[in-house]
């Protein structure tokens, strides 16, 4: 994959979103508004422009008026829904035309705003709706190139990828650092595809897995009868690589014994393989991954410094996952799309991430980042049995409601600490059941055994 600097695949810069609308004023205000989220936005004063327009470019998301002179919005939502059928269409109404608006939900619209606009609310559902549309594009791209995209989508992500895109035509040793969980493997072989040298094997050993005795042979390859079950002559990575790039993930785990070896290696650029008296010239680039801060076990005396300097010419440090929240949307859409297509049949419906559930997926604390996020969305998926994926789906506040809302700084009465739990379990249950009966507060009260004056008292105690 190739990256812009400062741009991800997942930079809502690559959706395109079309404003159909017979009011100047209304067109100009949606592109100044849509355009704030980096959006390429484009206009149109008509039904049959906008078609015009969607004949010759792409177009992922479409705003139109339903009342307009000539083809109505409805008309031009059905000529849509006919000719390119993954286009999302947003619905614009005045109060007198809901009643058809919600007509269009049921041909086949995604969502419609009410004059005069919210612009949270539309913001809200543009990110919503991109994140969805460019994750069901990445999924399409991995299946023909079998490669997984870099989410980047907040400023830390972004210049991590800046910095692997200065890296990676040099051929100079690189340390990732971060958390279990966040990526590491992910962006070495980022920097190998980026190299001058992406057509060279990527070779990779998890440190952590294998003692000294395995890593070895392993790595530097071994003679036949070198050791019981050494049956014919073994090549080693460092030579299998072959100018390539050698992934040593979790390299803290070395013991002191093999990291003076390593350290040989690296120098050198040669090999003995166990059980030869002769030494093997190799040519390899080094990418090692930590999940512990090497410097401070230098510092401790636990890892060799010269070998850490030899590591780490240049140090990439991925962020955790809690620090980089505005990533979460956008990994959780792509993680939906990639399950459904790994776990189920081609056509598949593919539900969607309630705006409810996607509020808790973003307040989680995720301990372990990315990979935890990924099991979620699959956990998910598997369990809802409807169109949505609903927060009582995530398994994320199941086991945990009490405990989290106790969390804060200042202690609190047993009656206070009592009511903060009552109020999120109401606010997750009454959320739930919205979502269910898609806003019907009259089914919504019949389901809860509620009347709806009594669930309207609810709703308005929790500012929902």
């Amino acid at each position: 994959m190739v990256f812009k600097s400062n741009s991800s695949p997942y930079d809502l810069a690559n959706l395109n979103v079309l404003v159909v609308d017979d009011q100047e004023d209304v067109r100009r205000g949606l592109n100044r508004l849509i355009s704030t989220l980096g959006c390429k936005v484009s206009m149109s004063h008509s039904a049959e422009d906008a078609l015009k327009i969607l004949s010759r470019k792409p177009v992922d998301i479409v705003f139109t008026d339903l009342k307009m002179d000539g083809m109505s919005g409805e008309e031009l939502l059905k000529e849509i829904n006919q000719r390119w059928a993954n286009i999302v269409v947003v619905l614009i109404t005045g109060h007198g035309t809901i009643e058809l608006a919600v007509k269009c939900l049921r041909n086949g619209a995604s969502h419609f705003i009410t004059k005069p606009f919210d612009n949270k609310e539309i913001l809200k559902f543009v990110e919503r709706a991109g994140y969805g549309i460019l994750a069901e594009k990445l999924s399409l791209q991995r299946t023909k190139k079998k490669s997984i995209p870099i989410i980047a989508v907040d400023r830390k992500m972004k210049e991590v990828l800046e910095l692997v895109e200065r890296v990676a035509p040099q051929k100079i040793p690189v340390l990732i650092e971060g958390a279990s969980g966040t990526g590491k493997e992910l962006i070495a072989h980022e920097i190998h595809n980026r190299s001058r040298v992406k057509d060279k094997p990527f070779l990779a050993i998890n440190c952590i897995a294998l003692p000294d005795t395995l890593l070895d042979s392993e790595l530097f390859g071994y003679r036949k009868g070198a050791f019981t079950g050494a049956i014919k002559d073994t090549i080693g990575l460092f030579e299998q690589a072959n100018g390539g790039t050698v992934f040593l993930d979790e390299a803290s785990s070395m013991s002191p014994l093999f990291q003076g070896k390593l350290l040989r290696v690296l120098q050198e650029k040669k090999v003995r393989p166990l059980g030869q008296n002769t030494e093997r010239k190799v040519d390899f680039r080094i990418i090692a991954a930590s999940n512990k801060n090497l410097s401070e076990l230098v510092k401790k005396g636990e890892f060799r410094e010269d070998l850490y300097y030899r590591l780490q010419v240049v140090k990439v440090s991925i962020p955790t996952l809690t620090q980089r929240r505005a990533c979460i949307p956008a990994l959780a859409e792509y993680f939906l799309k990639k399950a459904v297509s790994e776990f189920f049949y081609d056509d598949y419906p593919s539900p969607n991430i309630s705006p409810s559930a996607m509020e808790e997926l973003q307040n989680h604390t995720w301990s372990g980042n990315v990979r935890e996020l990924e099991n979620t969305i699959q956990r998910a998926l598997i369990i809802q049995k409807g169109d949505k994926i609903l927060p009582s789906h995530l398994g994320l506040t199941d086991n945990n409601l009490i405990a989290e809302s106790l969390l804060g700084e200042e202690f609190t009465s047993y009656e206070e600490s009592k009511q903060r739990v009552i109020e999120n379990f109401q606010r997750q249950y009454v959320q739930n059941i919205l979502e269910q009966t898609n806003g019907n507060i009259s089914k919504a009260a019949e389901m809860c055994g509620l009347t709806r004056a009594a669930l309207q008292r609810i709703l308005k105690k929790l500012s929902l």
